[in-house]
């Protein structure tokens, strides 16, 4: 069953606005409910743009919880979005589920992300919170906006290449969700990244590799910050090294753990 934007014009569809109440009756009798809707964080941050990705993750996540905690048929778990950008630029530190906030746009907006799930909660739902990390798809995202420069020749290291990047494989995406449906011990922060975190020199020629390009355009810091702003410095520049410690604690089979295997498997078949 679908929440949609707008009225509902099919059967298996809710519609409901985010912005605005739900009525529990909406989606009570659900097993799992899993909301990971939210504006995209990609574009210049102007003002409007900044309100529009603080807005629509806190104020829809808060009104699908309220309704959730008042529904009469509970659902067993509320699974909902949120990022690393909850470290905010760590640089080499290893962060784990237990780590603190860091500074930050994207790390306040993650913050107040997971604090409006309070009142499933204080409803008794299990509700976990999705700390994912770059998903890597070839149909969108970060790897795909990538992927025509890259083949074109034209990619290289961003900034000083340094920086890590937490990665996870699109299926590993699904599965660990389906995995955390079926662990009742899950529960709170789970970081959605794979085992083996890469610098971004080490990203960008493994990426080079696969395609069969050369990858010897760098960007520089200074070219990321005139281009992008505050975007560019806090996902382009910024560093996390996350460990999904949960995952690997609660048995989850990961099926791609090398950021090579991964992308062979998802632009080469």
């Amino acid at each position: 069953m679908r929440l949609v934007r707008g009225t509902a014009t099919a059967i298996g569809r809710i519609g409901w606005d985010p912005a605005v109440p739900l009525l529990p009756e909406a989606v009570s009798g659900f097993d799992a409910v899993i909301h990971l809707a939210g504006e995209s964080i990609f574009g210049r941050w102007t003002a409007a743009k900044k309100s529009k990705i603080r807005n629509s993750r806190v104020s829809g996540t808060f009104n699908l919880a309220s309704a959730l905690a008042r529904a009469r048929e509970k659902p067993n778990v509320f699974v909902c979005g949120s990022a690393i950008g909850y470290y905010g630029n760590r640089g080499d530190e290893l962060l784990s589920e237990e780590s603190a906030p860091g500074a930050g746009f994207l790390a306040q907006a993650c913050q107040e992300w997971e604090e409006a799930t309070t009142p499933a909660v204080q409803a008794d739902i299990r509700t976990v919170h999705l700390r994912t990390g770059i998903v890597l798809s070839p149909k969108g995202g970060a790897l795909g906006a990538m992927l025509l420069p890259f083949k074109m020749g034209l990619g290289g290291r961003v900034g000083d290449g340094r920086q890590w990047m937490s990665w996870i494989d699109v299926q590993d995406m699904v599965g660990a969700i389906h995995h955390i449906l079926k662990n009742d011990l899950l529960q709170g922060p789970v970081n959605m990244v794979a085992p083996k975190p890469v610098r971004n020199e080490e990203f960008v020629k493994t990426l080079a590799n696969v395609l069969s390009r050369p990858a010897i355009l760098p960007m520089p810091a200074l070219a990321v910050k005139t281009l992008f702003g505050e975007m560019g410095e806090e996902l382009l520049l910024a560093s996390q090294k996350v460990e999904p410690g949960k995952l690997i604690s609660s048995g989850y089979p990961f099926r791609q753990r090398e950021l090579s295997k991964s992308l062979q498997h998802l632009l080469q078949t």
